[in-house]
């Protein structure tokens, strides 16, 4: 039995130095949970002369070997994000036998059945919880409170910056102001792309997805569709017909095939994901057996995150002085995913078209061709005067749906479709 565990810190930025410092500050809570002194050994930097909220300059290297090779390291932990130089230390550190505890989502979707295999190999563990929901437990129970159900789907609001712009849409803003307030409050970054166009969605689900189903899912494999284009006057429809708008990031598991997929998506006001506002982050589990389940919470920020990350070193020291190995997740590459063309669902379109006689029942006869029936329809005249149409149709397949849109867009009286967004109830 290990008389003491040492930990390898390669990161210190807003997480880094917030993990930095629980560490230091609880050290003997930290350590009375493993049962053995815990401390932190070296923290790996890119510029050592950086002011810095926490006092590390004795722990602190250059090299990032001083960490994953360090005989004395029992854990590393990467909080530098990106892929690389991240992916090549993680894997380094597994190598040489270090459990790793890593925030990392975008290694984590890229290269997690990988890494995983190789900490099997090499009886250590890869611990990401904080990977995903930053403070919600997500990993755990998919992986061992749920290991049992059949996970049927998950539908998530996985990026609290994008839910804050949408939540500020549909109280009246605008895209644009409503990103930049987002940015003024540190809410989104200065480069705000990869959540805008729901790319960081689409890493959280593929991790989500994989563990949930233990089937393998890349991330480019995610249908992905971001929120710009996006307009005032759809939560304002929305509103009026007893939905709200977020960007969902939907997986499920049925006939034999998975979908993985993130887009905007109307659901009704009654739905309990629509409550979900501001920076908050929530994940909705259907299982077999556990039935529907919720975990909500704020999925980001350096307290939230920090919090999974120090869980997840307990975890991995634990196993250091029990000399347990790490825990093997069976993940398989069985079920192909559903063509984004097969996909099934309800859809909201929003068009200007010429205000006169019979252009609604052209619009509906190309969509009747297409097997797609009307559920409701608004016409509203504007102020240039066209028309304004809304509608809403019952299910009906992706495939036939743009194949449809495709048709009335060439009708001679259809002006322009302004908005296709995606319905689930």
């Amino acid at each position: 039995m290990k008389e003491s565990v040492s930990i390898g810190l390669m990161g210190l930025g807003v997480v880094g130095s917030r993990v930095a410092q629980v560490l230091m500050e609880r050290r003997d809570m930290i350590s009375s949970r493993v049962g053995v002194p815990i401390a932190l050994a070296k923290v790996l930097v890119r510029d050592p002369h950086k002011k810095r909220s926490v006092h590390i300059v004795p722990l602190i290297t250059l090299e990032s070997k001083e960490i994953t090779q360090n005989p004395v390291i029992d854990i590393v932990v990467e909080l530098m994000g990106g892929e690389d130089p991240a992916t090549s230390y993680i894997r380094e550190a597994l190598s040489c036998g270090k459990h790793v505890v890593t925030a990392n989502k975008e290694v984590i979707a890229k290269y997690g059945p990988e890494l995983l295999a190789l900490a099997a190999k090499k009886g250590v563990g890869l611990l990401f919880e904080s990977s995903v929901g930053g403070g919600i437990p997500l990993v755990y129970p998919l992986t061992r409170e749920f290991c049992l159900d059949r996970i049927e789907s998950i539908i998530a609001i996985i990026n609290g910056t994008t839910n804050f712009i949408l939540t500020q849409m549909a109280k009246g803003a605008d895209f644009i102001s409503a990103l930049k307030n987002a940015q003024e409050l540190g809410y989104a970054e200065p480069d705000p792309q990869n959540d805008i166009q729901g790319l960081d969605c689409a890493y959280k689900l593929s991790i989500l997805a994989t563990l949930g189903f233990r089937n393998i899912i890349h991330p480019h494999e995610v249908y992905t569709e971001g929120i710009s284009k996006l307009r005032p006057r759809d939560f304002e429809y929305a509103q009026e017909l007893g939905y709200t708008i977020k960007l969902l990031s939907i997986a499920k598991d049925e006939g034999g095939y998975v979908e993985a997929r993130v887009h905007p998506t109307l659901i009704p006001q009654s739905s309990s994901l629509a409550e979900v506002d501001g920076v908050y982050n929530a994940v909705q589990v259907q299982g077999d057996l556990v039935g529907k389940v919720m975990f909500y919470g704020e999925g980001a920020g350096a307290s939230p995150t920090s919090s999974a990350v120090i869980s997840d070193i307990i975890d991995a020291a634990q196993k250091v002085v029990r000399e347990v190995k790490g825990q093997t997740i069976d993940l398989r590459q069985e079920k192909p995913l559903r063509p984004m063309g097969e996909v099934r669902t309800r859809y909201y379109l929003r068009m200007r078209a010429e205000d006169k006689p019979g252009v609604l029942a052209q619009i509906a006869q190309v969509l009747g061709d297409n097997e797609i029936s009307i559920s409701s329809v608004i016409q509203k005249e504007t102020s240039s005067g066209s028309a304004e149409l809304v509608i809403m149709t019952h299910i009906a397949s992706e495939g036939k749906m743009r194949r449809a849109i495709q048709e009335i867009e060439l009708l001679p009286s259809v002006l322009q479709i302004e908005s296709f967004i995606r319905v689930e109830d």
